[in-house]
């Protein structure tokens, strides 16, 4: 979420209107937000800057949707959670943690919020709005 797509490990607020701001007077025509835990604790805030300086915004999870933003691309957290209860399963059942594989999330969901994109002045295609998981409206 950066002008020049690197941002510090650790941010604060004043980065992230910093940002914003730069972003607008760079005039960027869409943003990505990563999915790093960071963003997510800041989610509120990044969601009202992405109000207040109307860039379109696709988030890493719909938390940041439900909230008032445009468009998530996310895991199914579902099935995160299941492949995590497993593996804790297997740990307590004594498998070692490394002899464990890396998962890698096979199900991703799209989230549309209609709301979001008509204050922005976009329109919604109907592919976009076929393919979609869930249309807030």
């Amino acid at each position: 979420m950066s002008v020049n797509g690197v941002f510090p490990a650790e941010f604060n607020e004043t980065q992230i209107r910093h940002t914003f701001a730069a972003m607008t007077q760079q005039q960027f025509e869409a943003v990505l937000i990563d999915e790093g835990g960071g963003f997510l604790a800041q989610r509120v805030l990044i969601v009202e800057l992405a109000e207040k300086y109307r860039p379109p915004v696709c988030y890493p999870y719909r938390d940041y949707v439900d909230l008032g933003g445009l468009m998530a691309y996310a895991p199914d957290l579902g099935e995160l959670a299941q492949r995590l209860a497993d593996n804790v399963h297997k740990i307590l059942n004594g498998a070692k943690p490394g002899d464990i594989p890396v998962f890698q999330p096979t199900r991703f969901q799209l989230v549309v919020n209609l709301k979001a994109a008509k204050s922005l002045g976009l329109t919604i295609s109907q592919s976009i709005s076929a393919r979609a998981d869930e249309i807030i409206e």
